[in-house]
């Protein structure tokens, strides 16, 4: 006979302390590990976690944080996804906090104005950060138009020039280019051409005043300046060009993407690189060593950048500061077969 109520298919909710006897530990440990804290023993944790996703059980994200008065979570606001470095950024920041034991939340942001910046710190208001960071390869040509939010815990801009306002973590671009256009003046070329990134590019524009500065010191004559936009096309258009000058005998390319398309450019038009054409790119992507022949470049140490800002970040989290300033990561000459003495 049934009591006429009809069947109840609620799930058990499961708590700490289920966890906690599936485990064989207590159910403070469970909070520990649940909250990240150091200290357990790697073969508890991985009894904890085991536990958990046997039984089902997912912490309460919003109880823990108001008990911590943490998210445990980062904020990054990119305004594009294009550009190679960017992406390394984002990776590299991605890993080092999750070492650090928080989570990351990406917004993309389609223009750099006020408004595009104080909808996406709206939306990660809503999201609960404990911090942000904003990677800007844009010029912030009016300060007035582009201003980040007041009251946000922290904010680390990465590839911009507002070190006089916040906190900055870049490569050190100059340094970069210098080393490039130094590398080609030593193996006894005249001058260098260099194709540049665009102009609204910071980092562009950073190579660009390097390459000159480097020239005009050296007392050598500055060549016209080619532009791209950092793809591989743009680097044939541009290769086209400088093809036809018999008297451009070393080029310096603003990342290796345009430096490819400026090889095939090169190819077509019968001059061997590096017997014509010494050639030195920017980046050292995964596939420049694959190149023919293999890219001398400058290596960004773009996981290097992802730890100082994720670490600048967990600073100002555990000391409530904010200092201005910028924090730039050496970039290094990796010398391959694309680069030798001009001939005769």
């Amino acid at each position: 006979m049934t009591s006429g109520r009809p069947a109840s298919h609620h799930k058990r909710h499961v708590s700490m302390a289920d966890v906690a006897k599936r485990a064989g530990v207590s159910s403070q440990t469970v909070s520990r590990v649940s909250n990240g804290y150091p200290g357990v023993l790697p073969e508890t944790r991985h009894a904890v976690h085991l536990a958990m996703d046997e039984l089902g059980y997912r912490p309460n994200s919003a109880a823990r944080a108001l008990k911590l008065g943490s998210f445990r979570t980062i904020g990054v606001i990119t305004f594009s996804l294009a550009p190679l470095g960017n992406l390394r950024t984002i990776e590299a920041i991605s890993t080092s906090a999750a070492e650090a034991g928080y989570a990351v939340t990406l917004i993309p942001v389609g223009l750099p104005t006020h408004g595009g910046v104080e909808n996406a710190f709206t939306r990660l208001e809503e999201l609960a950060v404990d911090a942000v960071i904003v990677i800007m390869e844009v010029h912030l040509l009016d300060r007035a138009k582009v201003t980040l939010p007041r009251g946000v815990p922290t904010v680390v801009v990465v590839d911009s020039d507002a070190g006089d306002a916040y906190t900055v973590v870049d490569t050190d671009q100059a340094d970069g280019a210098q080393r490039a256009t130094r590398h080609l003046l030593d193996l006894g070329h005249r001058t260098v051409w260099h194709l540049a990134g665009p102009e609204d590019s910071f980092a562009a524009e950073r190579r660009v005043q390097a390459w000159r500065h480097t020239l005009e010191e050296a007392g050598r004559e500055v060549p016209g300046l080619l532009r791209g936009d950092w793809s591989g096309e743009s680097g044939y258009a541009a290769g086209q060009e400088l093809a036809r000058r018999e008297e451009c005998t070393a080029v310096f390319c603003a990342n290796d993407q345009m430096a490819l398309g400026l090889y095939r450019a090169l190819r077509e038009a019968g001059r061997e690189v590096p017997g014509d054409v010494s050639v030195v790119g920017f980046d050292d992507t995964a596939d420049s060593p694959s190149y023919s022949p293999p890219l001398t470049t400058i290596h960004q140490d773009f996981a290097e950048v992802g730890r100082r800002c994720v670490s600048r970040v967990l600073d100002h989290l555990r000391t409530g500061e904010h200092p201005p300033g910028t924090s730039l990561v050496p970039a290094r000459l990796v010398v391959r077969e694309s680069t030798a003495a001009p001939r005769g």
